[in-house]
């Protein structure tokens, strides 16, 4: 297997080793704050595992600090990314390396987790779907490469597309926001350095500086977590948004297993307090479906009824049981 480019090649172009551009290059990294060199942890390796775990430990506490300081450029995003998606538009996340692994992942977890249609939620990392597990060397060097699958997806202005790079510069995720902001659509730039690229071509800049990393350059640490972080508040808060959620109950699971089975019983009977019996003819009356379970207990109306109700509102519950006089 190709060795990894997942963190310090995240943010690495390739031109000639002995060129005007590999020197250009060289003296633009040292100045992000993701590759700087911390002297004091130059003799880590000679730590005992206890001391090196503390110290990681303490490092990822400062991350959740410096999300916070860009919280209300996150909410401004996630308010434009609702708008969008409550037309019908999709969420489309590009990144290379690990910061298009993170976006994969956020974006599968979508449909089991808020029953979002095919499509919906999007991942694209530079080199396509195996470099999700293999490297795939120069992908991320291509920000051309970046607007052919954007256009592989049709990218129109009802859509979102946020670009994913710790370091702010790397190609594809650079050339993701310009060419989706060309087409129209809202962008957002999430990076972890000050004065990004990323962040001046998107509609929506968001710069979680985090510092220096543990390991010199390997931005799956540190940077990686911020940008779970971010991630994880675009798409959750967006669906809570979309009506996806009722209170903090996920009442668009898809109940895909056994697991799943049980969890939408169990949100059920959170939402309702109803006895077991209630809720099981319920959820078989509405093929499993929680939010429609919940709407038949609670609005006293049948499962075709429970159904039109929330089409007419848009799938918010909350709307639809108003409409009950509940």
């Amino acid at each position: 297997m190709t060795p990894s480019t997942s963190d310090a090649h995240d943010t690495a172009e390739r031109p000639d080793a002995d060129g005007p551009g590999h020197r250009d290059l060289l003296a633009h990294l040292g100045t992000l704050t993701t590759e700087a060199f911390r002297p004091e942890l130059a003799d880590i390796d000679r730590l005992p595992t206890l001391d090196i775990a503390r110290i990681m430990n303490g490092e990822d506490a400062t991350v959740p600090a410096a999300v916070a300081e860009r919280l209300p450029q996150i909410a401004a995003a996630i308010d434009g990314t609702a708008e969008r998606m409550a037309r019908g538009g999709r969420l489309i996340y590009a990144g290379a390396g690990t910061a298009g692994r993170l976006g994969v992942l956020d974006a599968s977890e979508c449909p089991p987790t808020f029953n979002t249609g095919p499509g919906q939620v999007l991942g694209l990392i530079a080199g396509g779907p195996g470099a999700v597990v293999t490297s795939v060397e120069g992908a991320e060097d291509s920000g051309e490469l970046a607007a052919a699958d954007l256009d592989a997806l049709s990218v129109t202005a009802a859509d979102v597309v946020v670009g994913i790079s710790a370091s702010g510069r790397t190609p594809y995720a650079v050339g993701a926001v310009e060419h989706a902001r060309a087409r129209g659509a809202l962008t957002v730039g999430l990076s972890c350095n000050e004065d990004s690229a990323l962040a001046a071509a998107a509609d929506h800049g968001i710069e979680i500086v985090v510092g220096p990393e543990l390991l010199t350059g390997s931005t799956r640490l540190k940077a990686g977590t911020a940008q779970k972080l971010v991630l994880n508040m675009i798409s959750t808060v967006t669906m809570i948004r979309l009506g996806k959620t009722y209170g903090n109950l996920m009442v668009d699971v898809r109940a895909s297993n056994e697991k799943l089975r049980a969890r939408s019983h169990r949100i059920v009977a959170l939402a309702t307090g109803a006895a077991d019996e209630e809720i099981g003819a319920a959820l078989a009356a509405t093929d499993g479906e929680v939010k429609n379970a919940i709407l038949v207990i609670l609005g006293g109306v049948d499962a075709p009824t429970a159904s039109r109700l929330l089409t007419t509102h848009a799938g918010h519950l909350r709307a639809a049981l108003a409409d009950t006089g509940t």
